[in-house]
Order: C-alpha cells, then sequence, then structure tokens
C-alpha cells in the first residue's frame, strides 16, 4: 500500500457509500463531437460509449429515469462564458451542430430527460435535480464524458443536492487515461460509489 493511499484511510476517506434503490441513470455528453478524436474525444472514449449501451439497456428494462446532456451553446454563441473562453472549440457546439448530438447508439427515448448546458455540471443551471427528485431517484448511476471534466463536475454536483453518485467506471471515458484514473480515485475517495457495470449490476441486485 502506498503511504498516499495509507494517509487517505487514515483520515477516514473512501467509506462505503452503498447503492440504494430507487436508481437512475445520467449519461454525460457523449455526443459526436466527443465521440471524434479530431475534435475533443480520444482515449477511452469509445470504449465507454460502446460499455454503455449495456447500462441503458439495463436501465430502461428495469424502468430507471434516464438522463443525458449535451453541451449546446447559442447559434450567434451571445451565451459564450468563461467555460468557451478557456475551450473557444465549445462554443461550436449549437443545437443544430452535429458535434453537439448524442451519438446514435444512445439516442434518448421518449420520456428521458434531455439536459442543455453550457457549462460543465449536468446540475448548474438546470432542472436536473427537481426532476430526478419528483422521480425519487436516490442511487444516481453516471456513465459519459470527460471522467476529469463534465463527469467529475457533475458527481461533486449530484452529491451536493443529496445524491448517491455510483460512477460506472467502465461507462465513463476521457482523451488522457492520466486524468481518467486520478479522477476515478478522487471520485471514489470523496465523493461517489465508484465500480464496473458488472459490479454495480450485483450491488443492486
Amino acid at each position: 500500500m502506498s503511504d498516499e493511499i495509507r494517509t487517505y484511510e487514515k483520515q477516514g476517506f473512501g467509506n462505503t457509500l452503498e447503492p440504494k434503490p430507487p436508481y437512475g441513470l445520467l449519461i454525460i455528453d457523449f455526443v459526436n463531437g466527443f465521440a471524434d478524436p479530431e475534435v475533443f474525444g480520444g482515449g477511452n472514449i469509445p470504449q465507454a460509449i460502446e460499455r454503455t449501451k449495456e447500462a441503458l439497456a439495463l436501465a430502461r428494462e428495469r424502468g430507471w429515469p434516464v438522463a443525458h446532456s449535451r453541451i449546446v451553446f447559442a447559434d450567434d454563441a451571445a451565451d459564450r462564458n468563461i467555460f468557451a473562453l478557456k475551450v473557444p472549440g465549445m462554443a461550436t457546439l449549437s443545437e443544430d451542430n452535429p458535434n453537439s448530438a448524442i451519438v446514435p447508439e444512445l439516442a434518448p427515448a421518449a420520456g428521458e430527460l434531455v439536459v442543455r448546458k453550457t457549462v460543465p455540471s449536468a446540475f448548474f443551471a438546470t432542472g436536473l435535480a427537481p426532476w430526478l427528485t419528483q422521480k425519487g431517484v436516490q442511487t444516481l448511476l453516471v456513465a459519459g464524458c470527460v471522467t476529469s471534466g463534465c463527469v467529475r463536475a457533475s458527481v461533486v454536483d449530484a452529491m451536493c443536492w443529496g445524491f448517491r453518485p455510483l460512477v460506472l467506471e467502465d461507462c465513463v471515458g476521457d482523451r488522457a487515461l492520466g486524468p481518467h484514473e486520478a479522477n476515478l480515485f478522487d471520485m471514489r475517495q470523496k465523493y461517489a460509489a465508484v465500480m464496473t457495470l458488472d459490479e454495480a449490476r450485483r450491488a443492486i441486485g
């Protein structure tokens, strides 16, 4: 065991966060632009998208509430913000830009919420939290990209809203594996349960 892990354990981090029904699924920003390594993608994002197909099928089979998020700026970028100043290409993700469209294999079904956002968190200034509350969700399974950005921001906000985040580690991806692994570690220590999809299935029963 490394000295770093010992420090976390000694200070009481990394406690178990047991899944508790009812469940919901949030799929963050699996859109064409993030699936394309020439735009915003790369790393293990394609594998995460493929695995998330199974997570989505499970949620639909069990009748869980499902929410998706997209980054959507105004056509004229009138709502350009600090996020878009830091990453200017984000402002090109307008409603009708194909890069902002959810990948076809994860296309939302009727009754699934689609959250449009201009910042990393799917909760910030959106109706996601009250929608999940209305549905009675206690544990929110999380898939999407990127692990170090919009996934982490959404997981932290989910915890702040009182949901139990359960990050599906093989259903989240990043354009670089270093930030992906580091942020999974950090979320596991402080904010969420982190499990593979198979582990989550077993834990949920």
